[in-house]
């Protein structure tokens, strides 16, 4: 361990899960080497931004935050600034000429080394004292993949005392044409299972209740000898743990084996996230995707069959180079076809280094029939989402309390299928579950009702 006195640092973080819980690891590694981690910018003596690359609106915003830390830097020169994550991967060594007030640049697998980077910096600026950003000392860039890295052995610094972010994979192996991802977090890397579920006793022991287990394509982990549905089984059986989510899964690795683990273990929720990215088996083709519409559609009969009452969510991108209308009418059809409980949709947003910007530039669709095409599919979910959640009032469903909800006297909370829950209640019962009555739906939400006397348990 590095022997130091107690610096403060604040992590600022942007992006997915994935992002949300390297941050978490970030202040782990730090919080061990004799740091103080801060809730206050204003505070820090250094300051982490913690990136996102997925989408070039997610880019545009931290570059905005990194521009406002800019007046920080000027009254507080000794203040360390840096950019981290898949942002800082994708843009490398460009971030510091971009942003001169930035000393650190580092990508997914240098968060090991943090500590030591930060004393390098601390000790340059002791050997090369200066107000001016010209002559002041040194600036880092750790850029490196590391195929090895998977971060056993750190713990991370659990923001939750609810839920926790447990990643299990690291990477991505797929190569889908649209996507940043494997050029800035390298190949798949699979952590050890006896690691992971060590880990998730210790989160149970803590008192949290329920993990999300971490991937890129978290249902292609193969480890030690052991697949996603032998280590998810595995997982749901850990002592205290009650509920068990997943994310983000590929549609070709939902088998029957990890199905049925869905609807024999207890603990694992009764919610798949299946991206269906696109409705054209055409544009699936460019977007390198691997499966059909056909067969998509045949995953989502296989859930439905063994898990009747599943919660679906998906992800989709319209205005794909060379999607036509046609086709997306097309993405539209399949979306009416399926019902998603829920869905996340986008713009195709270009990245540099992605197969996708080498296709024709004609086939690229303007960025006004692409918003209207986005538009159009938001209603279209929307309505449906209406639509299935109004048959649902009336249910009583297990809501795990999460916070404080935006009305005064309301908490709010998520039920097994993954649906938002809001009523009555006082701010004890964040951490517990309680039995709802869903009594109204605002369309993407619900309010309830307690059906009972609160039982305070869940929480530690």
């Amino acid at each position: 361990m590095i022997q130091r006195s107690r610096k403060r640092v604040y992590v600022e973080t942007y992006g997915c899960q994935m992002n949300i819980s390297d941050g978490e690891l970030m202040e782990g590694v730090l919080e061990a080497h004799g740091y103080e981690i801060s809730s206050d910018p204003e505070e820090a003596d250094v300051i982490l931004v913690n990136t996102c690359a997925i989408r070039e609106h997610a880019e545009r915003r931290v570059m905005g935050r990194v521009g406002q830390l800019k007046g920080l830097k000027r009254e507080r020169p000794d203040l360390i600034i840096g950019v981290t994550g898949c942002m800082a991967q994708r843009m490398g060594e460009t971030l510091l000429e971009r942003a001169p007030h930035v000393d650190l640049v580092m990508g997914p697998d240098g968060y090991r080394s943090l500590p030591e980077r930060l004393v390098a910096l601390e000790e340059g600026r002791k050997i090369r004292p200066s107000r001016s950003a010209k002559r002041r000392g040194p600036r880092l860039a750790v850029l490196d993949l590391n195929l090895g890295e998977n971060y056993e052995g750190l713990d991370q610094r659990r923001s939750s005392r609810i839920s926790a972010w447990v990643p299990v994979q690291r990477g991505c192996d797929h190569r889908c044409t649209f996507c940043i991802v494997p050029y800035v977090r390298g190949p798949e890397k699979n952590r050890n299972p006896d690691e992971i579920l060590r880990e998730i006793g210790e989160i149970a022991e803590s008192g949290v209740t329920e993990v999300t287990l971490l991937g890129q394509t978290v249902n292609s982990y193969q480890a030690e000898g052991q697949s996603f549905p032998q280590l998810l089984r595995s997982v749901a059986r850990v002592p205290g743990i009650r509920r068990v989510r997943f994310t983000s899964p590929h549609p070709n690795d939902v088998t029957t084996d990890l199905l049925d683990v869905m609807a024999e273990e207890a603990a694992v929720c009764e919610q798949l996230h299946l991206p269906l990215q696109a409705g054209s088996d055409r544009t699936l083709r460019r977007m390198l995707r691997r499966y059909t519409v056909e067969e998509f559609l045949e995953k989502v009969e296989l859930a439905r069959a063994v898990i009747p009452d599943v919660g679906l969510s998906t992800d989709v991108i319209v205005a794909f180079p060379g999607e036509t209308p046609e086709e997306f009418e097309e993405t539209i059809d399949v979306m009416r076809m399926v019902r998603f409980d829920d869905a996340y949709t986008y713009r195709y947003s270009p990245r540099e280094g992605t197969p996708a910007m080498r296709l024709p530039p004609g086939d690229f669709v303007p960025d006004e029939e692409g918003q209207e095409r986005l538009s159009r599919l938001i209603e279209v979910h929307r309505a449906i989402q209406a639509e299935i959640n109004e048959t649902e009032v009336g249910r009583t469903e297990e809501v795990l309390v999460e916070k404080d909800a935006r009305d005064s006297g309301q908490v709010l909370g998520r039920s097994r299928r993954n649906k938002v829950v809001a009523f009555v209640g006082s701010t004890e019962l964040i951490g517990t579950y309680q039995d709802v009555c869903l009594t109204e739906t605002t369309g993407a939400t619900f309010v309830g009702e307690l059906t009972s006397v609160p039982a305070l348990t869940g929480l530690a």
